[in-house]
C-alpha cells in the first residue's frame, strides 16, 4: 500500500473540529465542562433551511455548543449538538464494540483534580484506572453520558 504525502499548505487550519450528537446537551455539557474541565467557546444554530441545503440533516434544526480545552484560536473544537433523542444502538462496553469514533484522548497537567470532579459526579472509572503509563504519567478511562470513551493522560499532581 502506498500513501501520498500532501503538503500541509493544502489546509487552511491545522485543527480538526469534531461534531458529536448527544442525547442530552445539558448532561453532556455538565460532564465535559464541570467534569473534564473544558470551556464553552461559543454556540450557533443550524436552522431548517441550512440543515437541509447542506445535507447535515433532513431539515431538523439544532444548536451547536462548541467546547475547547482552552478558549483560544489554536484549540480544537468539540462541538455538541442534540436532536432530542437517544441513540439507536447500545452503549459500548469496550472500544472494539462498535465502529466509528469511539474515543478521544485528553492530556492534562494534573489528573488528581479531574479525578476528584469525576468522582463527585459518580462517573465510573473503567478497567483498573487510574494506572501508571510511565514514571511521569497515569492513564484514566471514563465514558461520557452517551458512551464516548475519554482517555485522560497526565501526571497525578
Amino acid at each position: 500500500m502506498s500513501f501520498t504525502a500532501y503538503a500541509q499548505s493544502n489546509f487552511s487550519s491545522k485543527l480538526i473540529g469534531m461534531g458529536v450528537v448527544v442525547s442530552d446537551v445539558e448532561r453532556s455539557l455538565d460532564f465535559y465542562v464541570n467534569g473534564i474541565g473544558m470551556v464553552k467557546a461559543y454556540s450557533f444554530k443550524i436552522n431548517e433551511d441550512f440543515g437541509k441545503r447542506s445535507g447535515l440533516s433532513n431539515g431538523a434544526p439544532t444548536e451547536v455548543t462548541v467546547l475547547k480545552l482552552e478558549n483560544s484560536p489554536e484549540a480544537n473544537e468539540w462541538k455538541l449538538m442534540s436532536f432530542g433523542k437517544k441513540a439507536t444502538h447500545s452503549k459500548s462496553k469496550f472500544i472494539q464494540d462498535d465502529t466509528g469514533v469511539q474515543y478521544i484522548t485528553i492530556n492534562v497537567k494534573a489528573l488528581k483534580p479531574v479525578i476528584e470532579r469525576m468522582k463527585a459526579k459518580n462517573v465510573k472509572f473503567l478497567g483498573s484506572t487510574p494506572i501508571p503509563l510511565n514514571q511521569k504519567s497515569h492513564f484514566v478511562l471514563v465514558q461520557d453520558p452517551d458512551g464516548t470513551f475519554v482517555e485522560l493522560i497526565g501526571p497525578m499532581e
